[in-house]
């Protein structure tokens, strides 16, 4: 226990002694950045969807589909970034997705029909599939130097990046155009990627041998399937993330007459809920153990997207917000930490693109059932899937207990 409450690498006479525990400060700085800069962007393009339905004349069905150019673009970056990040590195990938996330945030306030903002939303998606399967990546590789189980923390970045682009875009909503927005967001984070890119240009990841995958070893069946199985849980709270920030805001002000500013305010308490229950996330692992952690993770989001879906007030929808957002908030680090220590940064990508496709996703098939049928009726898929990687994570636990 005494390690686990220390800065340093593994062994000192293992490979990532090398790294100093200075610089190790220094990335995880720099990383819980970029974490941050991830959610403070996205958020501030999913708070002025509403806004840009208008101006496009999308039905719910139109903008269904120009979201999906987010999830295509994203889900087939994901697929080539684990191999980008083997041959360059996963710090210059993650520098050069956060460039290129910034500067494609300020094009859907350009188009004015549901074609074009899908064909924008392409590049978009593109920056942050990137960005996210490269920043889990250096993200392992740091936790494992580190020795403690700190993924919830870079999450956590995410979270409260997210509530601040939330709130950000709560307060300009009624006296600043999308475009004026979007646009300050690009020159924003820029300046942070000029700012923070160097810490990780400089500073190598630290290197590490302990998984099969590091050592060169081929994984075994029964370690591929556990990684996929990590991935299938991702995903069922992933599609949960991925409908809050596309369509929270729209329950509001469309199904419960909220105000635009108490619609944006929606998922900044689910992205605060995120963000505090992500703070406690390496005291619960500690104290729960990670079966019971994703368990009652599960549980706790199924009710609340329930609540958050089929109240009749604004005020009960938002309490439901903030109850699911504690109940997602430590599953994804948790599936993603546990691939990463099964089959190490291959393992990592491959459960973070599915959880990814899966918030990617979920927007789309929210959009869809909408038109089908209704949107509240829609969000309740959030509260099934939540239930439904819960039970996998409690029937699953004999298995993942010795992996």
């Amino acid at each position: 226990m005494p390690l686990l409450n220390k800065v340093r690498t593994a062994l000192p006479e293992g490979p990532g002694a090398r790294t100093s525990a200075p610089s190790l400060l220094r990335l995880r700085t720099a990383l819980t950045v970029f974490f941050a800069l991830d959610g403070f962007l996205f958020a501030g393009w999913v708070v002025r969807i509403p806004a840009i339905k208008q101006q496009t004349g999308s039905s719910a069905g139109d903008l269904g589909l120009a979201l999906l150019g987010v999830s295509a673009g994203a889900v087939v970056t994901m697929v080539f970034t684990g191999r980008l990040c083997r041959r360059f590195g996963s710090h210059p990938v993650t520098v050069a997705c956060a460039a290129l996330m910034a500067l494609a945030i300020a094009l859907p306030p350009q188009t004015r029909s549901a074609l074009s903002l899908g064909a924008v939303l392409l590049l978009f998606g593109a920056a942050y599939g990137g960005i996210n399967v490269a920043m889990n990546s250096a993200a392992v590789d740091l936790v494992a130097a580190l020795r403690r189980p700190v993924m919830p923390s870079f999450h956590a970045a995410f979270s409260l990046g997210g509530m601040l682009g939330a709130g950000v875009g709560a307060l300009v909503a009624g006296g600043l155009s999308p475009t004026a927005h979007l646009l300050a967001l690009t020159g924003f984070g820029l300046l942070v990627t000029v700012l923070a890119g160097p810490v990780l240009l400089r500073h190598p990841a630290p290197a590490h041998t302990a998984t099969p995958h590091a050592q060169g070893r081929r994984l075994d069946g029964r370690a591929r399937r556990l990684v996929l199985l990590f991935g299938v849980i991702a995903l069922c709270t992933a599609y949960g993330e991925g409908a809050m920030a596309d369509w929270g805001a729209l329950h509001l002000e469309e199904d419960l007459d909220a105000a635009p500013g108490i619609a944006a305010i929606g998922y900044s308490l689910f992205a605060l809920a995120m963000t505090a229950g992500r703070l406690s996330g390496t005291f619960l692992l500690e104290r729960l153990g990670q079966t019971r952690a994703l368990v009652a993770g599960g549980t706790t989001a199924a009710a609340g997207m329930l609540l958050g879906a089929l109240a009749p007030t604004a005020w009960l929808a938002l309490a439901g917000f903030a109850v699911t957002g504690l109940g997602l908030a430590n599953i994804f680090p948790v599936a993603v930490a546990r691939a990463g220590a099964l089959a190490g940064p291959g393992g990592v990508a491959a459960a973070s693109t599915l959880g990814y496709g899966g918030m990617l996703l979920g927007p789309p098939a929210i959009g869809f059932l909408a038109q089908w049928s209704s949107l509240p009726v829609a969000l309740t898929t959030v509260a099934a899937l939540s239930a439904a990687a819960a039970v996998i994570a409690y029937g699953s636990r004999r298995a993942t207990a010795g992996s």
